[in-house]
């Protein structure tokens, strides 16, 4: 796909890639342009391009079999690092529902859908990678559509240290977003653990492990 014959309208540029707006066979997408970087070497650039290319198919695929929302893969290019993927139009990123006020009333309900699909996620051995409130979307105002997505930084791997690791990720950046969330990270983590039964108290553990080295290196540092 030649992004300058499409019509394609450029909407956000991050750290590993472009994102573009458009329609594909007349519904909304976007189109995930991962771009090389010119401080790697271009052989080397181009084997983390295409792996976490490949993770981030893997991930959104295995998501859909697993029953968690998230959008549908539409067309890969790995010649030209584009996934071509379905465009949620009608989502509100959480980081923004939790600051809403009027929603107040319906925050342990959300976070109790959060902990239930991160275990979804797990449970499946699908690490995110990113996990913070600006990646998860509510679709039409339901709660039950939970939504997660930017999946660039996720891999699969079973181990219970590495979803540890995305949960810290989660309750640093809601702690750091959403100023006394931690009732809500609590309720997070009950959830989890009904819906990963498989290895959620080890990685409990591991969380707390985690924590604690954090804790030690902020007092290091």
């Amino acid at each position: 796909m030649n992004m300058k014959e499409q019509p394609y309208v450029l909407i956000k540029q991050g750290s590993e890639a472009k994102i573009y707006s458009g329609s594909f066979h007349g519904k909304p997408c976007i189109v995930k342009e991962r771009f090389p970087k010119r401080y790697r070497h271009p052989h080397l650039d181009r084997e983390i391009s295409t792996q976490r290319l490949k993770n981030e198919v893997r991930s959104l695929v295995r998501c859909r079999l697993a029953g968690v929302h998230a959008p549908t893969v539409y067309c890969v290019n790995m010649e030209l690092n584009h996934i071509m993927m379905e465009h949620i139009v009608d989502g509100v990123t959480v980081k923004d529902y939790i600051k809403d006020p009027t929603s107040k009333s319906n925050l342990d309900n959300l976070a109790s859908t959060i902990g239930a699909t991160i275990g979804l996620l797990h449970s499946q051995n699908i690490i995110h990678g990113d996990l913070t409130t600006s990646n998860m979307l509510i679709r039409s105002g339901d709660i039950s559509k939970l939504t997660m997505i930017d999946f660039g930084l996720s891999f699969i791997d079973h181990s219970a240290e590495d979803k540890g690791v995305d949960l810290y990720v989660l309750e640093r950046a809601m702690l750091s977003t959403h100023p006394n969330s931690e009732p809500l990270f609590e309720i997070i983590l009950k959830s989890y653990l009904k819906t990963n039964k498989k290895d959620g108290k080890e990685t409990l553990k591991k969380l707390d492990e985690i924590r604690l080295r954090g804790r030690k290196r902020s007092m290091a540092g």
